[in-house]
């Protein structure tokens, strides 16, 4: 960054409410619902429309709003607003228009700066507008064009276009990926860094464990225990250790005690519920606990003794948990795996003097994860996959390369500690469960009917027929089963469809069962240093083990379980989100010094106006096809009416890059 953000209470003191909106705002509520008006938030504006979340029950959910009726309102303005009678059909959002704008966001403004006509002028990043916003004052800062900056609201207009915007500082070049990120973390109120007391605080946990605690644990370290992670993981919460006996298997899961460290109402804790998850984009990683915890005591580093707490699990034969404890432990990791090097042993390769002393356990582990993936798919569990990416990035932070993350046959030690970590996660929900006591749990509920119907007729379109579709993970599994015997190179976009097809996970303090695992108990109990939730249930466990008393717990956490799935909840989905956004600054910005250049690709959507390709290394870009003669078919294919030619999603294409914009995080295809 060229200039660090300066903070911004001058943002904050220019959002505050007039005098007129303040002293009239009670009358206007009152007098808006009386004529069927209802308050809720802005959440996003494109260019041509917007979004809205009801905060009353009597309206509940999201409703639609053209560009023409949201009056001006950004992202994070409270409004009032009316439904209207126009819905398209019931597949989309119910419709709406703004009648008043009761609160105005405070939330921090990013944008980009270009020049027209000879004129300085800003694209704001988090709201559309018809064309770019007059500048009124650059703060005296030395802004050009292509400059990602900050900037606040000096006036509001009924249109986006007519606000008028101060610059409050400038991050860098917007033709760099990392700036972009930089401008959006701050956007989205991702902090980076951590407040002084917590820093203090995890620097006082020191680098060693503390003698006077050994005694107080079960200790474990003359067991073979051992991590496996990705060759650059820092942050290792997870360990593992197993041997057989005559009725099965003995599994341990060994996860960090990051409880023992972040205690209640401390500057640590504050941060990280604050935070709620780790975030990992590209090269940079923004943890939810800082580095001396994270990377450092907290960490399951080999050789080195550390805290943890340990699900201890008998496994049937047939990999049916028979018994499971919970237990504060002293572990000593023998080696810090990497998958690769994992996997390369597991296809026929040798053990090596680094992983001597877990050679045993090594060839015991796929062997119980095999048995505990079948039992998976035996329960219809659909098995899902997202195309995820890794990006690499040079010292000065430029993208070098985007290559696909393994999966299938060349991630089977991933898919191993996977099966691992599940079961660890259900032995914890079950006995909250069977006890009663506050807990924190993760759920998947069935899809809407509505997802479902569609879903149906894109299947049915492609030609893969669907009788009668139902809610439940078996129906599902038949369909990617059938997908995969009947049309393999359809497969991908097809896993995407029926992903999309699916709600979205989240945490409640109900446990009301995951549907994607076909499990009735189901929690997270394995990442307490990149997740909140899992640091809740380490805590409430902890409690626990100490005194089973239902009805103290209740009284202890039974408000704190709720508040921490409801926050849990959201800050993971800011998080997917950022990963996600951010990940086309890179896609751009690597695909910036490639136009010119033909890929062959598959078309991944399909929409009125193009299809979007996606590359090999997971890039997708947009194809404009844009015409009254093209005609789209069921979100399924688009079809030009005087030429005949069709693109179908899932059809393999070739495409050739012809243009970029990073900061919008787009990348334009053309078909050869």
């Amino acid at each position: 960054m060229s200039k660090k953000p300066k903070k911004h209470s001058k943002s904050r003191k220019s959002h505050k409410i007039p005098k007129n909106i303040n002293n009239k705002a009670a009358k206007r509520e009152k007098n808006a619902k009386a004529a069927s008006a209802f308050k809720g938030e802005v959440l996003r504006v494109a260019r041509t429309h917007g979004f809205i979340k009801s905060s009353e029950e009597s309206a509940a959910g999201e409703y639609f709003v053209s560009g023409r009726d949201l009056l001006g309102a950004i992202p994070g303005d409270v409004v009032l607003f009316e439904p209207t009678a126009k819905q398209r059909d019931e597949k989309t959002l119910p419709e709406a228009k703004v009648v008043r704008i009761l609160k105005m966001s405070s939330n921090l403004l990013t944008g980009t700066i270009i020049e027209e006509h000879g004129q300085l002028c800003l694209n704001p990043d988090s709201f559309g507008s018809r064309s770019p916003l007059e500048i009124d004052n650059l703060g005296g800062l030395s802004v050009k064009s292509g400059d990602k900056v900050s900037f606040t609201l000096k006036s509001r207009g009924k249109k986006h276009h007519e606000h008028i915007v101060d610059v409050t500082a400038i991050y860098g070049k917007s033709t760099y990926a990392h700036v972009c990120v930089a401008a959006y973390l701050e956007e989205k109120g991702i902090v980076t860094d951590f407040g002084e007391e917590a820093l203090s605080e995890a620097d006082s946990c020191g680098k060693t464990v503390e003698p006077d605690e050994i005694p107080n644990r079960l200790d474990l370290r003359g067991l073979p225990i051992f991590t496996i992670d990705g060759g650059d993981t820092k942050d290792i919460d997870d360990a593992i250790s197993i041997e057989k006996n005559e009725n099965g298997y003995r599994l341990a899961v060994h996860i960090a005690d990051v409880s023992h460290y972040v205690t209640p109402h401390s500057a640590l804790d504050e941060e990280a519920f604050g935070r709620g998850t780790s975030v990992y984009i590209a090269d940079l990683v923004v943890p939810m606990l800082p580095k001396a915890l994270s990377n450092g005591i907290c960490s399951l580093n080999p050789n080195v003794d550390r805290l943890a707490f340990s699900c201890l699990m008998e496994v049937a034969k047939s990999g049916e948990l028979k018994s499971f404890e919970f237990k504060k432990t002293i572990i000593r990791s023998r080696v810090q795996g990497i998958y690769s090097e994992i996997n390369a042993i597991l296809k026929g390769g040798k053990i090596g003097e680094k992983y001597s002393e877990v050679a045993q356990q090594i060839p015991l582990m796929q062997e119980l994860a095999t048995i505990l993936k079948k039992n998976r798919e035996g329960r219809f569990a659909p098995s899902l996959e997202s195309s995820e990416c890794k990006i690499i990035c040079g010292e000065n932070g430029e993208v070098t390369d985007i290559i696909r993350r393994a999966g299938g046959n060349d991630a089977v030690s991933e898919g191993i500690i996977e099966e691992f970590m599940l079961l660890a996660n259900n032995a914890a929900a079950r006995l909250a469960m069977e006890n009663e006591i506050p807990f924190v749990y993760r759920i998947h509920e069935p899809p809407a009917a509505e997802k479902l119907t569609r879903l149906a007729e894109t299947l049915n379109s492609l030609g893969i027929p669907v009788p009668e579709l139902k809610p439940t993970a078996e129906s599902l599994y038949k369909v990617l089963h059938a997908a995969k015997k009947t049309q393999p190179e359809r497969y991908e976009v097809i896993n995407m469809a029926v992903l999309r097809a699916m709600m979205k996970a989240k945490y409640s303090e109900e446990p009301l069962g995951h549907f994607g695992l076909v499990m009735k108990e189901y929690a997270h109990f394995t990442s307490p240093i990149r997740r909140y939730p899992d640091l809740t249930i380490h805590r409430i466990l902890s409690a626990y083990l100490k005194s089973s008393d239902k009805s103290k717990l209740t009284k202890k956490y039974g408000k704190f379980a709720h508040e921490s799935a409801s926050k849990s909840t959201a800050t993971e989905l800011r998080a997917v989100n950022a990963e996600r956004d951010c990940n086309k600054f890179y896609f751009a910005e690597y695909m910036s010094s490639r136009i010119g250049e033909v890929y062959d690709g598959v078309i991944s959507s399909v929409t009125e106006v193009g299809v979007y390709v996606m590359l090999e290394n997971t890039v997708e870009g947009r194809v404009f096809l844009g015409g009254e003669e093209y005609k789209l078919d069921g979100n399924v294919t688009l079809s030009n009416a005087i030429t005949g030619v069709r693109y179908t999603l899932g059809d393999k294409v070739k495409i050739k890059c012809i243009g970029c914009n990073i900061p919008m995080g787009l990348v334009d295809f053309e078909f050869v």
